[in-house]
């Protein structure tokens, strides 16, 4: 019989850099910006681009979850189908939306929508902007990681050209279901994170109140992001951020977003599949 042979022990994992006060405090008040219940969502954000935009709602199979907005649009001359996380600017509407925290539903909507816009041969556009995919036991009954495993793997495959934007707060799989995409755009003061900044303060240091120091160490912010290759380019906001001015943040965004699509055309659907691949898998560093 074979003895088992012992692995190496693991070389220890570098502590992290100490964040000074000052780099603590620009980064907690970009997630503040990221979060303004002011910013533009993903239905006022195609209303001020598009033309001819038609809502599609339900997943055909349980209900329909106002966490997604998704349907088709007209941006310039392309049609597109457009899929995102839509939160309230008033409280009412937050708890009717779910804060911008999908169910199972709300995903598979998404997944019924992307298939379909897949058969017309039509490119998507997804909006990021959610705290992360709801929690609640209905939710889990439901079938919640399923669904956001079944949007990733879905969104690896389809043959259309895929555009993410991250239009504010980017949290966990929550996020990443809407976000496996062949470019991926930030607005100047979105996040992007494997996990909120409270989330990671209470489980490395049982102290929630640390939030500010854990979001510097998780690097979530636009610079950031763009360094790590997380994102591939960002979109500059208005003054003082996209909530004080939509029109403005809008049109920016609307050129942008134009460009990266027309960047995707020559390529073939098993071009575009390749592409989205090899983006994917070229994230993340490591130490020898």
């Amino acid at each position: 019989m074979t003895e088992a042979v012992a692995r190496p022990p693991l070389p220890p994992t570098p502590a992290p850099a100490p964040v000074s006060p000052e780099q603590k405090a620009q980064v907690w008040a970009r997630v503040q910006l990221a979060r303004n219940v002011r910013r533009p969502h993903t239905l006022e954000l195609v209303s001020l681009m598009a033309g001819d935009v038609i809502e599609l709602h339900g997943d055909r199979a349980y209900g329909d979850d106002e966490a997604i907005a998704a349907g088709f649009a007209t941006i310039g001359e392309r049609r597109v189908l457009f899929v995102g996380h839509q939160k309230g600017a008033e409280v009412e509407e937050n708890i009717r939306r779910s804060f911008g925290m999908p169910h199972p539903e709300g995903y598979r909507k998404a997944i019924r929508l992307m298939l379909l816009a897949e058969r017309l041969g039509l490119p998507i556009v997804t909006f990021i902007d959610t705290p992360g995919a709801s929690p609640d036991a209905g939710s889990e009954e439901r079938g919640q990681a399923e669904a956001i495993a079944r949007s990733i793997m879905t969104m690896t495959t389809l043959r259309v050209p895929i555009v993410t934007v991250i239009t504010g707060e980017g949290g966990s799989g929550g996020a990443l279901a809407l976000g496996v995409a062949n470019r991926v755009l930030v607005l100047e003061f979105g996040c992007y994170s494997v996990i909120s900044p409270e989330g990671c303060a209470a489980i490395l240091w049982k102290d929630g109140s640390r939030a500010d120091e854990a979001a510097a160490q998780l690097r979530i912010t636009a610079p950031d992001l763009l360094q790590l290759g997380v994102v591939d380019e960002i979109v500059e906001e208005p003054t003082g951020g996209a909530h004080q001015d939509h029109d403005d943040a809008s049109t920016r965004l609307d050129r942008v977003l134009w460009t990266n699509l027309s960047a995707l055309d020559g390529l073939s659907p098993e071009e575009l599949v390749e592409d989205r691949y090899r983006r994917f898998r070229g994230l993340g560093a490591f130490m020898a």
